[in-house]
This record gives C-alpha cells, structure tokens and sequence, in this order.
C-alpha cells in the first residue's frame, strides 16, 4: 500500500517571547510501502547513569560498577528499543525494588533514589519485554561508599589488668571507623606521626582476622612519654569527596576501665501506678564513663524519664515490668554493667473446677462420697498469693472433713484445693475462694461455687432444626449448642472436619451462652463445627461436646466476568458463559439479555458446565452490552460481554532514527511514526484523528488524517509535525476512527531533543532540508551546500565533485563545498553537529571516559583539493587545536570512508572543515556521518594512492564502488514531505 496525503491546518500557540506569536503547524501524513521493513522487534536494554555518580567503571568483563556517596541522588536510567514498546520493570539482588523504593519508580524508565543509604547499594536489573523473544535485562552494581567517625577502644593486658594503668604495663588502643571501600588508618602521638619502628615502645598492626577494619597501637611497658593525647585519622584517600574523619584520646595514668554502683533493691517489688525510680551512680572509670539505662525490650517504655543515672518510671503499669539495666563506658576495657527486675503486684484471672469422688465412676456428686473443689489464680509476685476460703460468707479452717490444701507451685502454680470428706446435707452451700497478695495494696479476688442436690455434670446438645444449618453467602448466622448441668461451664467451639481457624482466625472460640455467631459468612465458613464443655467454672469431668453442620449456599461462580468481544459487522460473534463452581451445584437456568432485553432463556444442561449464544452476522443494533445470567437458589453468577467495533490504539514507534527533521532557530519538526495494534480485528479504519496541545495548556487542537486502505500488521506509518515551538514538550494523542466511531486513543510526549536517546547509534544522510540539525558556522569564511548530482550544475567545475551520493544514487544528498570564485586558497568552511548529550553527568569528574566511533564518508576528488578536518568540541570548552581526524590531496574519485575513536568527558559536538585549495577542482564532499558507541572496530584498509595523503589519528579508508546496489530507492511517493526514504 502506498498513499500520500497532505493536509495543512493553523492552530495558535503561544510562544513566550517577549510577545505572543501565531506558529502554523504543517502536517503531512504518509503510510509505509508495504515492503520487507518490519517494525515489530524484540526488546534491546541498556542502562545510563546521572545523578551524583562519583565513578562509573564501564563494562570490562562481567559488570558494571556505578560508585556514589551516601545521602546523594542516585539515578539510573533504563534506555530501551523494541516495538511493541516494552515493558520496563527494575529489580535488585535478592527481591524487588518495591521492597525499599517507591513503587511509582519501579515501573518507569527511571530508577530515582533521593539519599541513597548504604543498605541499598547492590545489583540492579533494568528488565524490559515485549512478548517478542526473551526479554532484555541489564544490569549494574552500585557501590555505596562512605565513612563513619572513628572509635578508639582501650585495652590492657589481661593477666596484667588493674584499676588504673601503671608503669610496665601493656596497653593497646583500638580504632574502629565503618566504611566502604576499606578504610585506611594513621597514629598520631601529639604532633607526631606514629609508624611501625619509628618508636621501640610502640608496635602498629593489624589484626589478621579484621582484615583491615581495625588499627591498633601497642604501648609496650608504658613510659611517662606515652601519656599523652593520641589521634586516630581514619581515611578512604577523598573518595567521592569523603574526608578524613579522626577521634583523640587522652591515656592518663589514670586511665581506667568504668565501675558503677546502683542505688536499688533487686528485685523491686511495687504496686501499679506507683512511680519508680532507678538510681545508678559511676564509682570509678577515667574517662568519666557515660551512663545509659535500657530494658530487656531493646527500648525504654515512652512515658519513662532518664536523668543522667536515674531513670523514672511515673505510674508504673504491669507491661512496663521487667529487667532494667544500667551501662556505663568510657572505651577503656569492657563497658560496666548492672541490672534489676522490677515486679509489679497484679492478681489475675481466677477459674474453679469440681472433682467428683475419683474413686467411683461416676461424675454425680452424692451424700457420703467425697467432693474436690479447686480454685486457681495467676499472680505476681507467685511467692506472695495467699488463699482462705469462705463458706456461706464465713471463714472456713482446715479440719479432717474440710481439708483445705495449697497445690505444689512448680505443679500447678497459684491453685489452691478445698477436700470435702464424706459429703451431708449440711456442707450445701456457697463456697468462696479468695486470693490475696501478702503486700496488700492489690484487691482481693473471689470466686464463688455453689455444692447444693441441683449441682450436676454438664450435658450438651443441639436444638431440633439448628444441625444442618443453611445460610446463604454473606449473611449473619448463629451455631448454637445447649447446655444443662449446674454451673454451667464455658462452651468451647472448634472446626470439626479440618485444620483451620476459626471466623475471628484463632484455633477456639469460648462461649459464656453455647452461642457461637458468624458476622458475613463466606464460602470457605461451610463445614463441621464442634461445640465442648470445659474442665473450667464446670465439673473436672471427660468434656461433652456435639457437633453442628453449617451449609453455605452461594450462587454460581462463573467466568468471563467481563469480556471485551471486538468484532467487524458482518462477522460472526460467540459467547460462552462457563460455570466454575456452586452450592447448591444444581443449577435451575440462564437467561441472556442485551442491555437488559430477554434474548434467549432456558434450563441449564446438567451434562455442560457452560452455555452459548451465538450471533451470526453482526449488525450496527448488535453492538452493545450483552449479559448471561446463571441462577441457583442462592442467586445468579453473571458473565459480561461488550461487543463493539472499537478499533484497538495505536502504537507509537519509538525507536525513529533521527525524529527531529527540522531544525530553524525557533521551531523544530517531529516525525511521529506508529503501527497499528490488530488492524484486522474490527472494521476498516478509515481515519486518524490527531490532537496535540501543548505541555502545560489545557486546549487540544484536533485533525483527521485520511487512510485510503487498511494498514498491515506491523506496517508503518508516519506522520510529520513541522512549526513546533522550541524547545517547548507537546503532548500528542492518536485514535483510529472506523464505522463503529472512534476507537482506543494512544499518548505519548514528544520533547525537543537533539537525538533520540533510546538509539545506539546518530546517522545523518542529508536528505532533509535541517540536514540533521547541522549547523553553519556563522564565524567561517563560505558554507557547506546540501545537494544531490541530478540537480548540480557541473559545467563549471567539472573535473571535482563526486556524480552520486555514497550509495551511487544521483537522486541522494550529500554535502559538499563549492571552491569556485569567489572562494580563495586557504576559505574555511565549518559544519557543527548537534550536541550529543550521551556523557554521564559526573560532578567529581570521570575516570574512564566512554569511548565512540565517529565515522563518515568523503569524497575528495580534483588537482586542487585542499584539507578535510574533524574536529571535537565539548560543551564548556574550545575546540581542541589540533583535529581529530585531518587528510589533504587529491583521493580519487571514488567515496571513501573515515573512522576515528573519540573519548569526550562531557555533552560535545562534532565540526567538519573543508579548506579551499588552490583552484576551482577542490571541491569536497561528505556523506552518511555516524556515531556509534564503542570505539572503532575493524577499520576498512587504506590504499596507496597517487597523492600520498596527510593525515592523522585513526585515519581509515574504505574504497566504496559506484556499482554498489543503491541503498535509495528514486520513488517520488517515498520521498515526499515526509522526510528520508525506507531503509
């Protein structure tokens, strides 16, 4: 398919000058010939680096290593290639990036770390994928670096250990500083720098098992010069711009280890609500030692108040209880320590059982037969629980038919029993136990238990019409177990047929009434519940239980849920509604609607798990939303088809060789180029309507881009955009548009760049008129031409030039300089490229600059060819004096090609100079400029020719034969407006 199209509309936008200015914008539409080019590709990765880097090595052999200092911005950037545009998705090492980074960065092109910490240096993994071959992945370690303030550590000799350092005695000093890379140590007595030998009493060395973390100084058989003050200057050499960081100590002959003293009982037993203070005091240590309290917690509770050595607990509670220790350093010897358990006095909850007479089998009690009550409570202190006993309100002793005993405490702590010999009528009553804390300040508590003929053993059962119990998905259900006996115990509640938690997610629930009630019950709810009687507040006899059925009923699951059917008219539609599962699993029948008008209805086949509706030939009023419903007794599962003629989006193709055509001081053009996704799914599109606006201003201005016949698969199209506003951003967004109307729209931002940053590689031919964004230089002596040899006028000269571009083509641009008058010997002409801003940015400089292949063709025929230079400009310098690349004479007529390996530190341009020779056959010529990251590999071979050239640095010729295929196919319709030709 081959069309053009041309299409001009006038839309307003604002420049912001000093005045508001009217820019046209032109656009000219043009689909691809549906030739072998291909637009769909798998994913390419490769990852760049801005931010704060203060070293990045480059890949040698397994990775590359990206160094920064903690607290900057760490920056990477995912650039990728590949149509379908991919997916992009970062990782690191050993889980997700989401782990430890907004998720908002994990999934853009740009991983953006603010205050990098030195937790999160590791392997990071840019992963990008189009479902077109195996996804591309990258990789890059970043390396944190940093430095920590050094610690100095004390130490003497543990045979010879004292309280205070005498003479002939061996003391060392430790330095310790965290860092990455490895830190490096220096001493230093006074002002003097301490070396291994440059004192007898003094030894440095590294202990073997630090590997070079640790520094220590040995003072062997202290002298009176050794007290003195000694600075430890921990160093990583001004990494990254980190300085040296340094500690001083002063070694006295007082000098010694901390010892503390506290001021407190051990254990400190209090009531709640009381304040405690803990009082904790140095008794020795030089340096004074610093004092510190923590808790067995790690953490001290919040309201507590730490003054120097005494820590304040204010209106102590029972979670506040515990351990509480006191530390004290000064880094001579091991740091002091001393704890104290505080216990705070609490009685908790109390439970009775009753134990009929174990030598009968029987769980009744009965006149003559004995009778075991006991009674239990958590309290603390265990040592202080006291127990009497009550009965009918009055005190209670020990006798021989009242035997009141205490439970051994390492058996069953807190537990007290009361024996009651040879039950009669007259031991009916209420028997209460109460529990005491001998320090009192606590209230007592009681429990009470009625022996009377109605106290009997617990029985269970299940109300006629509660078991099986039907309730339907998300309603509000009641198990219920009665039970009968004298007390009546706590119900216990458990699922019966499986291992799994109960509604409130533990393994039991208690019940005070054998109620147990479910709020919203779901599905997963159905199943056996057992209800038991507990051995407490009841009889201590074998527990009672029964079992309730529950039957959630839910009404069918069924899928698709939801379904978006694309379909052309005329074309046939078939929907299938399956069902996945449901309670109960016979199913009565199903409808199917649009937009809520009965189409079909019917009983359910119980033989399928699905059912159909089919449309034949799809019509205008057969687009639309169509519903089938799948009804049980507990409700209907729905499945949603939309049927519609929207065409699916666009997508945009990235991955343009040089996007940018026009290049006039305040405007820019855009080739905008895309394929369409699935274009045979729906019906014939017939039209693109194109907006843009403006990043920034909310007004769309809008267009219809004819297509004459559908496009293909993969096929692309493109759409040039001229009279942009530099260096203004637009937002532009594309919808097919067919029978059925307009489809999914696509966006994507296009932005003023000087190449596309997603490319490996700049190529410029010169068949657009903005020549690539080159540039004349305003300072020179003539300018550079852009012409082809069909047009050129070779009466005048004709013994120079070339007759065809690179590729043989008379209809192909090239550049070239005309030395015809009135140009004299030694006239400069400069042609600068667009600045390539491929360099890291590297605020502490770059140690391994990134190495690119610049390389052209020339053609330098003519008796009076003069010099072709290349020069390198980087941004914020001169151009460097002396040419990258410099050849002289007469070549041949023939193209040829040069290469040379550039190595710039910054963002840089490129300038090619042609000078004029003698006379008027000196004409030059350039073609198809490169650059390509990497250094040059593989240089074409130089000839000896009749003119033995000049030349300098990595100067590479390639003889090209006019006979060449041509690479430029003449046909006007590929031309066009629409910028250079299918490659």
């Amino acid at each position: 398919m081959v069309s053009t199209n041309w299409l001009h509309f006038h839309v307003n936008l604002y420049y912001k000058l000093e005045i508001e200015t009217v820019s046209k914008i032109l656009l000219c539409v043009s689909t691809a010939a549906n030739t072998a080019l291909s637009s769909t590709a798998p994913p390419t990765v490769r990852i760049i680096h801005s931010g704060n880097a203060c070293n990045v090595e480059e890949e040698r052999h397994t990775e590359r290593v990206y160094t920064i200092r903690e607290g900057e911005t760490l920056e990477l950037t995912c650039l990728v290639t590949g149509h379908p545009r991919p997916q992009i998705r970062w990782t690191k090492t050993a889980g997700s990036v989401s782990d430890r980074f907004q998720d908002s960065s994990v999934f853009n092109e740009t991983l953006h770390i603010q205050k990098i910490q030195r937790t999160q240096g590791g392997r990071y993994y840019c992963k990008a994928e189009n479902g077109l071959g195996s996804p591309a992945i990258k990789s890059i370690r970043v390396d944190v670096y940093y430095l920590d303030d050094p610690v100095v550590t004390v130490h003497q000799s543990i045979g010879e250990a004292k309280e205070q350092f005498y003479y002939e005695r061996t003391v060392f000093l430790r330095c310790v500083a965290n860092s990455n890379p490895p830190v490096r140590y220096s001493w230093h007595r006074g002002r003097e720098v301490l070396t291994q030998g440059s004192d007898k009493g003094v030894e440095i060395y590294e202990p073997f098992f630090t590997q070079g973390e640790t520094k220590i100084l040995k003072l062997k058989n202290l002298r009176p010069q050794d007290y003195a003050n000694y600075s430890c200057i921990a160093s990583v050499r001004n990494v990254c711009g980190i300085p040296d960081r340094s500690v001083v100590f002063k070694l006295t002959n007082k000098t010694a280890s901390p010892s503390i003293k506290l001021l407190v009982e051990d254990p400190i037993v209090v009531n709640p609500g009381q304040t405690v203070s803990l009082v904790c005091i140095n008794t020795g240590g030089e340096p004074p030692p610093i004092l510190t309290w923590v808790s067995a917690n790690d953490s001290l509770p919040q309201r507590s108040v730490v003054n120097g050595g005494t820590l304040t607990l204010p209106s102590i509670t029972s979670d506040e209880a515990g351990i509480y220790s006191c530390v004290a350093s000064n880094n001579v010897g091991n740091p002091a320590k001393k704890s104290t358990t505080i216990v705070v006095r609490a009685l908790n909850r109390g439970r009775f059982w009753i134990t009929p007479d174990p030598y009968h089998n029987d769980d009744n009690i009965q006149i003559g037969r004995e009778v075991k009550i006991s009674c239990q409570v958590e309290a603390t202190p265990p040592e202080e629980l006291t127990f009497s006993w009550l009965k009918n309100g009055r005190a209670l002793r020990s006798s021989e038919r009242m035997v009141i005993t205490q439970t051994d405490p390492d058996i069953s702590p807190g537990t007290t029993n009361l024996d009651i010999i040879d039950l009669k009528f007259t031991d009916f009553g209420t028997y209460t136990c109460v529990a005491a804390l001998k320090g009192g300040g606590i209230p007592d508590f009681s429990i009470d238990v009625n022996i009377s003929s109605t106290t009997v053993p617990p029985n269970l059962t299940v109300p006629r019409g509660k078991s099986p119990l039907v309730a339907r998905e998300g309603d509000t259900v009641e198990l219920e177990c009665l039970v009968s006996g004298k007390p009546k115990p706590i119900i216990l509640w458990s699922r019966a047929d499986k291992e799994a938690p109960m509604p409130d997610g533990s393994m039991q629930m208690e019940s005070l009434d054998g109620v147990l009630r479910i709020v919203n019950v779901s599905r997963d709810m159905g199943g056996s519940y057992r209800c038991q009687t507990s051995q407490y507040n009841g009889f201590n006899v074998k527990p009672r239980e029964a079992m309730v059925e529950l039957i959630v009923q839910y009404p069918p699951t069924v899928e698709p849920v939801f379904m978006e059917m694309r379909q052309g008219l005329g074309r046939p539609v078939v929907m299938t509604c399956r069902v996945l599962r449901a309670h109960p699993s016979r199913v009565l029948r199903f409808e199917w609607l649009l937009s809520n008008r009965l189409l079909h209805a019917g009983a359910f086949d119980a033989q399928k798990d699905e059912t159909e509706y089919t449309i034949r030939s799809l019509n205008k009023e057969g687009w639309g939303e169509y519903t089938c419903n799948i009804i049980n007794e507990a409700g209907a599962g729905k499945c949603t088809f939309q049927v519609t003629g929207k065409a699916y989006p666009p997508e945009f193709y990235y991955d343009t060789y040089s996007p940018l055509w026009q290049n006039r001081p305040r405007v820019y053009g855009f080739k905008l180029q895309w394929t369409q996704m699935n274009p045979s799914a729906v019906d014939r599109i017939i039209a693109y309507r194109l907006g843009i606006r403006q990043m920034g201003q909310q007004r769309w201005w809008e267009t219809e881009i004819p297509v004459n016949a559908t496009p293909n698969k993969g096929e692309l199209m493109t759409h040039n955009l001229t009279e942009l506003i530099k260096p203004e951003s637009y937002e532009i967004r594309l919808t097919p548009i067919t029978r059925f109307g307009e489809g999914d729209s696509a966006i994507r931002i296009i932005t003023y760049t000087p190449i596309n940053p997603h490319l490996r590689e700049f190529h410029c031919s010169f068949e657009e008129e903005a020549i690539c964004m080159f540039i004349q230089d305003k300072n020179d002596d003539f300018d550079w031409t852009q012409h082809s040899a069909a047009t050129r006028d070779t009466k005048y000269t004709p013994n120079t030039g070339p007759s065809a571009d690179r590729t043989g083509s008379k209809q192909g641009f090239y550049m070239y300089i005309e030395t015809s008058r009135p140009r004299k010997e030694g006239d400069q002409a400069r042609l600068i490229s667009p600045f390539f801003n491929v360099a890291p940015k590297n605020p502490y400089g770059i140690t391994n600059p990134p190495a690119y292949c610049f390389s052209f063709f020339y053609h330098m025929y003519g008796k009076h060819i003069g010099t072709l230079n290349a020069f390198l400009k980087q941004k914020g310098l001169t151009a460097s004096e002396a040419p990258v690349w410099s050849l002289s004479g007469n070549q041949g007529d023939r193209w040829r090609q040069a290469k040379v390996s550039i190595h710039p530190t910054s963002s840089f341009q490129v300038i090619l100079e042609g000078i004029r020779g003698p006379g008027i056959e000196g004409d030059i010529a350039i073609d198809d400029v490169t650059l390509e990251e990497g250094g040059c590999r593989d240089p074409p071979p130089s000839e000896s020719l009749p003119n033995a050239p000049s030349f300098h640095f990595d100067t590479c010729f390639q003889p090209l034969l006019l006979t060449s295929v041509p690479r430029r196919s003449p046909h006007p319709s590929i031309y066009g407006c629409c910028g250079s030709p299918w490659r």
